[in-house]
């Protein structure tokens, strides 16, 4: 069946309809990873966008419902040039056709990825529509895409009631654990015990316990506290500082999440009560950006964002630079940084953009990356062990601050 993609400039990419039978209005943005297209419908984080992949072939290994970031796919829509019908992996469970139409995920194949991607780049992000209706009137539609917005759409895809994911510490004696934290069976079975010498390393957040602020929490940033023996209490996205603060949770952790972070305005306001304690945080993408408007910073939009698992980023510590995996659309504005509040630890080799920040007299530290990611580069996964440390400390601290009282 024929499908296509129209842009609100007027362009019109004719191809053929993939996924779920209807028609969609949506931002349009892409990503330039090679492999990990489940781990990127399963983002929350796309919730309010529809994904063009650059790589030309996508679900030649399928879908591994294990690998899944979420329950369900977000994205309003799925763009490819080629979609692969006929899957090849032994870990695979369905086709990625079955998962779309599964998930309601209309999409369209066949198109010139690289010259949607151009215009993009060119022009900058910009809503489309995806369409099976050949006798289409653009002059009816163009109004219904410059309407669109992605709206408030933390609140969609945030958890509806908290929930527990325990400390992994068990996997330490039946298996090595992949760099995700999952149990990696096919190292077991061929008897590669030794394939993580590090797992005591991991482990080292044992007896700790986290408040993960649920803002799109992709499934791996639990997985990644818990397999380094960290308890964690995952909140839904409003939830009252105080009642976080009650708990007494040795660190919080304010989770990646879509959408413009300043339509997070009762959110800004619990993280600013959060900020005030003396409790570590760390946090990831929208959680970096949230932290930094409650604390007087400011974030613009970028011309077409950062997807992908490519993206270096340096830190401005020790000048090393890390490959990391990265999806947002908006960043934080340094030059309207108070050095008194945060200063920048990290920033976007390529264009210069801010990527961390470290608050100045806090056990607080954020990145716009994602040090979690899976499928993806894990060079900066060592900030969970940073994040334990401070952790540990903290709760040293209030251990001997309980025994003197």
């Amino acid at each position: 069946m024929k499908a296509f993609l129209i842009l609100e400039d007027g362009t019109v990419f004719e191809g053929i309809h993939i996924g779920a039978r209807r028609e969609m209005i949506s931002e349009i943005v892409f990503n330039t990873s090679m492999a990990g297209y489940l781990e990127v419908l399963t983002d929350p984080s796309y919730a309010g966008q529809a994904v063009c992949m650059t790589y030309p072939l996508i679900g030649n290994y399928g879908i591994c419902r294990d690998d899944m970031e979420s329950l369900k796919a977000w994205p309003d829509g799925f763009i490819v040039k080629e979609l692969s019908r006929v899957p090849s992996n032994f870990r695979n469970d369905c086709t990625i056709q079955q998962f779309l139409e599964e998930n309601q995920v209309p999409g369209i194949a066949g198109i010139d990825t690289r010259a949607l991607v151009q215009i993009l780049r060119e022009k900058g992000t910009m809503n489309g529509m995806i369409t099976t209706d050949e006798n289409y009137d653009f002059s009816l539609i163009q109004p219904r895409l410059k309407a669109y917005g992605t709206g408030k759409v933390v609140e969609k895809v945030t958890c509806r009631e908290k929930y527990r994911v325990d400390a992994v510490t068990e996997l330490s004696q039946n298996g090595p654990l992949s760099g995700s934290g999952r149990f990696d069976r096919a190292a077991y079975e061929s008897g590669k015990r030794e394939q993580r010498p590090s797992l005591v390393r991991e482990l080292n957040g044992s007896g700790l316990e986290v408040a993960l602020m649920d803002f799109g929490a992709k499934n791996n940033i639990a997985h990644s506290l818990a397999s380094r023996g960290c308890g964690v209490t995952v909140y839904p996205a409003l939830t009252a500082a105080e009642e976080i603060i009650a708990a007494k949770p040795d660190g919080i952790m304010l989770s990646n999440g879509p959408g413009d972070p300043k339509e997070c305005v009762s959110i800004i306001e619990e993280i600013r009560k959060l900020y005030r304690t003396d409790i570590p945080i760390f946090a990831i993408c929208l959680g970096h950006q949230l932290m930094a408007l409650a604390n007087g910073a400011d974030t613009h939009k970028l011309k077409y964002g950062h997807r992908g698992g490519n993206h270096p980023v340096k830190d401005l510590e020790t000048g090393r630079v890390y490959i990391s995996s990265q999806n947002h659309g908006y960043v934080v504005d340094t030059d309207k940084l108070d050095a008194g509040v945060a200063v920048p630890a990290f920033v976007n080799v390529n264009d210069g953009t801010n990527e961390g920040l470290s608050y100045t007299g806090k056990d607080i530290f954020t990145v716009q990356f994602h040090p979690e990611a899976c499928c993806g580069p894990q060079d900066s996964g060592y900030l969970f062990d940073r994040f334990i440390e401070l952790m540990r400390k903290h709760s040293a601290m209030r251990k001997g601050g309980d025994c003197n009282a």
